[in-house]
């Protein structure tokens, strides 16, 4: 598949994205944020990082380049859609997804291999994983704290959007241990971890993240 992975003034992990989606078996077309042409892509990763310096709120901004009209437009179509730390963020913004992300509960940024559990697992981005496998991948935030209203959190848990969820300890105070959640359809996800930092052995904690890039392959076929 081809896979646009989009850089914003201030992305980070754009490059280490590309890299994941060529390891886990697909072309990576980059994209520019100020351009709408999505080049003829399958799917879209929204990288980690801090767009657009994260002024007024984290991807507040962002949720306004131009590539995000047709990012939204194709993901309403149902093209998967994959925003990863700062890529979450914008997705909230965007509305492709409920709730909001804040600064950590210990106002303290956080680095470091986390243990999650994978809840979700008929996404494109997820099908690679077995219901309630345990991974380790990275995360590093300052405002990762994912929150919603009650009446959201039931709806997330009870329609099973619930993507991945934090486990030995909670990094940075989401409620009810959120790590990723999808939109209904399951073709947008927003994953506060780094899976692309988790692809080879000898550049991260583990090659747990690769699921999510492999996954799109066996999507494509199903």
């Amino acid at each position: 598949m081809k896979v646009g992975v989009v850089t914003f003034p201030g992305s980070l992990d754009d490059v280490d994205a590309r890299r994941a989606v060529s390891i886990g078996g697909n072309e990576a077309v980059p994209l520019w944020h100020g351009d709408d042409d999505l080049r003829g892509v399958d799917a879209v990763v929204l990288p980690g990082g801090f767009s657009y310096g994260d002024y007024l709120r984290c991807g507040a901004i962002s949720r306004f380049a131009p590539v995000m009209t047709s990012v939204i437009e194709a993901a309403g179509k149902g093209m998967p859609v994959l925003g990863i730390c700062n890529g979450f963020q914008i997705l909230c913004e965007s509305h492709l997804l409920p709730g909001a992300l804040i600064r950590n509960d210990h106002r303290k940024f956080v680095c470091r291999d986390q243990r999650l559990r994978i809840e979700r697992v008929d996404t494109p981005w997820t099908s690679a994983y077995a219901a309630g496998a345990e991974v380790t991948i990275v995360l590093k935030n300052g405002e990762g704290g994912f929150v919603a209203d009650e009446a959201t959190l039931d709806l997330l848990e009870g329609e099973g959007r619930v993507v991945a969820r934090y486990l030995d300890g909670n990094p940075n105070g989401s409620l009810r241990d959120i790590a990723g959640i999808s939109n209904e359809r399951g073709n947008v996800v927003g994953l506060m971890p780094h899976p692309e930092h988790a692809v080879e052995d000898l550049t991260g904690p583990g090659t747990d993240g690769l699921g999510f890039f492999t996954s799109l392959a066996e999507h494509a076929f199903a």
